[in-house]
């Protein structure tokens, strides 16, 4: 029996059918787990001791609105616990980079998945670009000069979006002409002074988006999300609907330049986005799909999850 902690979003929010976080909780507590749920907001450090206001989890069933009977607050010492899941959702901000800073206090004797510093060291746009030849043509600036520029370079028609969005948020894509580019670059700047990120417009985004989901480097499946009519967007968080899809040659050869590194900087659950022959995302804080996965083809990534903490957490025990 693991003591699991899972940092996360409100869990009474969660829509019991979709979300990943949940899934993955239900799995360990079938198993007999015990299971504890808390927010950043919950978290302290005093004198390096890292603490939580968490609730423990009583019952956990997939029935809406009754999903989750909890135990009131009470303090928990994060040391204590033998794996905590990193779940909250983007935005990647400085609240975000705290809270991986407080859960890299916890190592090596708790198992966070995945690991804090690297999930601190791999922004989701930014880590794509250390892999060579895998991404679209991409510019990361603050200029508008650079980004019209790389506007005509690239057929001007390009996709500009924030470095440190998520769910598919302030995504525009600009063609034909740029004349609204300079409100745009404005309008980004008033609500952050984080670089864009620009990128050559990829056609094939209009038969989806594909989300391949990695455990421990190694692929285990691939759902396909397909932009609503007149989207550009596939996100589901923004009206794109998960259809069945397999991994095609050119996933596979992605994952088997990414997965090495990922495994070595231990990114456990990482889900990746593809856009025809291209990567344009490895999304690391907390990847979402696994239920529409098993929906459609069977597999469970949940399961595979909760094999792989209970077998490193045994290699530990024995070590």
């Amino acid at each position: 029996m693991l003591k699991i902690a899972f940092q996360m979003d409100p869990i009474s929010a969660v829509n019991v059918n979709a979300d990943s976080t949940f899934d993955i909780a239900l799995e360990c507590f079938s198993r007999g787990h015990l299971i504890w749920v808390y927010e950043p907001k919950d978290m302290a450090m005093e004198d390096g001791r890292v603490t939580a206001m968490a609730r423990k989890v009583i019952r956990l069933e997939r029935k809406q609105g009754e999903h989750a009977v909890l135990s009131d607050p009470e303090p928990l010492e994060l040391k204590s616990l033998d794996v905590i899941f990193l779940r909250q959702d983007p935005p990647f901000d400085m609240a975000y980079i705290t809270s991986t800073h407080m859960l890299e206090q916890l190592q090596p004797d708790v198992l966070v998945v995945n690991d804090p510093a690297e999930v601190r060291n791999a922004p989701e746009k930014l880590f794509v670009t250390r892999f060579e030849g895998l991404m679209p043509p991409t510019l990361i600036t603050a200029s508008e000069r650079r980004i019209r520029d790389f506007f005509e370079a690239h057929g001007r028609d390009i996709v500009v979006k924030p470095l440190f969005g998520n769910g598919g948020a302030g995504v525009f894509r600009i063609r034909d002409s740029a004349e609204n580019l300079a409100s745009l670059v404005e309008l980004f700047g008033q609500v952050s002074r984080e670089p864009l990120m620009a990128q050559a417009f990829v056609p094939d985004v209009k038969n989806g988006d594909k989300r391949v989901i990695l455990v421990d480097g190694e692929p285990v499946g691939a759902i396909n999300r397909v932009p609503a009519e007149g989207e550009m967007r596939a996100n589901m968080h923004v009206g794109g609907k998960a259809v069945a899809s397999e991994l095609s040659p050119r996933d596979l050869e992605i994952c088997g330049i990414i997965g090495p590194e990922l495994k070595a900087r231990g990114l456990v659950f990482v889900g990746i986005d593809v856009i025809g022959d291209w990567l344009t995302e490895i999304n690391v804080t907390s990847p979402t799909g696994i239920q529409e996965l098993r929906r459609f083809s069977g597999v469970d990534v949940s399961a595979l999850l909760a094999d792989w903490i209970e077998a490193k957490r045994s290699e530990t025990a024995q070590a």
